[in-house]
């Protein structure tokens, strides 16, 4: 570590924090002991913050008094964590619905805020300070896994409008001091991926963070092109808010020559998983509660996929109790070589509007459909919206004009999944518009159920 990023680490951030009335340092430093606790005394751990959140929320927030009351539910009585399966699950609906009365009465001054809304319209909500201490030191505990800390060179390639317009003189001060630099990930024409590579040369930074559409798109924009950039000394590639392909993690790998880190959370759910070095997705148990919940909200044991389903334990100030993240994935009974205590995602397959469903009502993941058109050496990039069960429309970049052969053998091989009587409709267009919020999708369902 260098001495500006001991200085950075240790004085200018914790001092950043304090000043904003952030726990952050305290927080981390209580992270950084509890991962190390075993299974069992961890658990115990996050029941007992488990039970001191539902009785503050109890008593603090009018939606949860009157449910609590309603289900003839105590909360100082909570014996196990299965207990939480008493309160019923949260949609986004049931927020839109309750936000002043979701709104603790004590709640100091909160900051509003919503998500990108890449599935569908966004949620607004609430964060207090415990909240952001929470997330933010969650995260600063994952770096630390890889050797990396706040003030080590960082370059930042982000799309979410809200930081992107939020460039004011403190944010740029802060960015400056704490070495990191902003990239547009909406922006990625070649002219722009060209100064990207230019830049990273520059700064020669310790880590990388951003979409894995976005790293995968200039990872294969230095491979195609002979730049070397696997030489900078990048210690880890951290990615998020997207699914993180396989191809993509060899892609950004090769190109960079640094391991790849995914993280799982989001603006809503909080900093929910991240992976270490051995290659688990270790929950933040301390703050968050996951459960995998079926169709039908039942709870699903380790192994199963199904909904995932969070308690944020640090948001009290606007709760979110057994919240459904329209995410997709499993949990894993098994414990992690790294010798961390905190439990583990098995996986985490994506959005539930990242699947797509055959004519006979079969689901499949929408991979059963990306690779049939990753296959295709002329096809450079490509989005599939599923309209109906009997309708595809598949927005494609190519490099070619003679276009049917390839048409007739993708139809071909979507009807093979989906059904004979499957329509595909092809739209050729210049380039793939990404969502609002900066994220890319390869394939979205439209359909309702």
């Amino acid at each position: 570590m260098s001495l500006y990023t001991k200085l950075v680490a240790g004085g200018l951030f914790p001092l950043h924090e304090r000043l904003k009335g952030h726990s952050t340092v305290q927080v981390m430093r209580a992270m950084e002991h509890s991962q190390w606790l075993p299974r069992n005394e961890l658990e115990q751990l996050q029941l007992s913050r488990l039970r001191a959140f539902l009785v503050r929320i109890g008593h603090d927030v009018p939606y949860y008094r009157q449910l609590f009351a309603s289900l003839d539910f105590d909360p100082a009585g909570l014996s196990t964590i299965a207990d939480l399966q008493s309160l019923p699950l949260t949609g986004k609906a049931d927020i839109r619905a309750n936000m002043d009365s979701l709104t603790a009465e004590n709640a100091g001054k909160l900051e509003r805020f919503s998500t990108g809304g890449s599935s569908g319209e966004p949620l607004i909500f609430y964060r207090g300070k415990e909240r952001v201490s929470h997330d933010v030191a969650a995260k600063w505990r994952a770096t630390r896994w890889w050797g990396v800390d706040i003030g080590d060179p960082e370059i930042v390639v982000w799309g979410s409008p809200i930081e992107l317009g939020s460039q004011d003189r403190v944010r740029l001060l802060r960015d400056r001091f704490l070495r990191t630099e902003l990239l547009s990930a909406f922006e990625m024409s070649n002219a722009n991926l060209l100064q990207f590579m230019q830049r990273i040369k520059k700064l020669r930074p310790r880590m990388l963070f951003g979409y894995p559409s976005s790293l995968a798109l200039m990872a294969e924009y230095v491979t195609n092109n002979g730049y070397t950039v696997d030489n900078l000394g990048i210690k880890v590639i951290f990615v998020t808010s997207e699914r993180l392909y396989p191809h993509q993690r060899e892609q950004i790998e090769k190109a960079f020559g640094a391991p790849v880190a995914n993280g799982y959370g989001g603006r809503d759910a909080g900093f929910i998983a991240h992976e270490c070095p051995q290659g688990a997705l270790h929950i933040t148990a301390e703050d968050i509660v996951v459960e995998i919940v079926s169709d039908d909200g039942k709870v699903l044991p380790d192994g199963e996929k199904g909904e995932i389903v969070i308690t944020h334990m640090a948001t009290g100030d606007f709760p979110f109790v057994r919240y459904r993240t329209g995410d997709v994935g499993s949990l894993s009974g098994d414990e992690c070589s790294c010798g961390r205590g905190l439990p583990l995602l098995a996986e985490i397959e994506g959005r539930s509007t990242d699947f797509v469903k055959a004519a006979d009502g079969t689901v499949l993941h929408g991979l059963a459909l990306i690779y049939v058109l990753r296959e295709i050496p002329e096809v450079e990039e490509f989005k599939i919206v599923q309209e109906s069960l009997t309708r595809i429309t598949v927005q494609i970049v190519t490099s070619s004009s003679d276009t049917t052969q390839m048409e007739s053998a993708v139809t071909d091989q979507f009807r093979r999944r989906l059904g004979e009587s499957l329509i595909v409709k092809f739209d050729y267009v210049a380039k793939i518009e990404r969502e609002a919020s900066g994220k890319f999708r390869y394939v979205v369902s439209q359909l309702t159920s």
